[in-house]
């Protein structure tokens, strides 16, 4: 199985090395190279580094995380980044995805939502944590409503299951455990409710489900 390489970019050394040891703990990811600081990133990628996941903070010295994606997307556009931050103000978010993140994490998730998006990612997929999702989501639904939906997917009793338990703010792992099984089968439920119902992320899942009244 070829492994995830993933750049750890983040200018404190305690959270990088953290983060490193968690991700290192993995057998499908790779810790390619770290850095400090955008300058330090694009000299790298540069010198032939050769990655496939950026996992970046936003907030850095000088340059920011949302500079370093309009910096590195032009030169390596096939390289994905996530952003890893405390930030969780609305406009952060909206300026990383529109400059081309393809994931927005909150440093306060646990290990599971971070691995799944991570792999998510690598797989070509968006992902935004669960509480960025949510309070997104308090807006969208103050906002007009939207065109009438088309077909509603059609999803098992078990798919269901997990939706309504993301939808609840579950984690992975915390699904897995009310729902006896692995990790991993809540993980392929996961992706397959995304497929199914042709959403891209865990914010656009959900309120696909509230419009063809799947939760409520």
């Amino acid at each position: 199985m070829k492994s995830i390489r993933v750049f750890l970019v983040e200018d404190h050394n305690l959270v990088r090395n953290g983060i490193r040891t968690l991700l290192e703990r993995q057998p499908d990811i790779e810790i390619v190279e770290e850095a400090q600081s955008v300058n330090e990133t694009l000299e790298k990628l540069r010198s032939g580094i050769d990655a496939d996941i950026i996992l970046s903070d936003i907030n850095m010295k000088e340059l920011s995380g949302l500079d370093l994606i309009n910096m590195i997307k032009p030169e390596f556009p096939d390289i994905r980044i996530v952003m890893l931050t405390m930030l969780d103000h609305e406009n952060y978010i909206k300026q990383a995805i529109a400059a081309g993140a393809s994931g927005y994490l909150l440093k306060n998730i646990d290990v599971e939502q971070m691995l799944f998006a991570i792999r998510h990612v690598s797989t070509g997929g968006k992902y935004i944590c669960a509480e960025v999702v949510f309070e997104m989501l308090k807006k969208q639904l103050h906002s007009p409503v939207e065109s009438a939906p088309g077909k509603v997917a059609d999803l098992s009793q078990r798919e269901e299951e997990v939706l309504h338990l993301i939808a609840e703010g579950l984690t992975n792992q915390e699904i897995a455990d009310k729902l006896f099984t692995s990790r991993r089968t809540v993980e392929g439920h996961r992706q397959n409710l995304l497929e199914k119902t042709g959403t891209k992320n865990t914010a656009t899942l959900i309120r696909y489900a509230i419009r063809n009244g799947v939760i409520s």
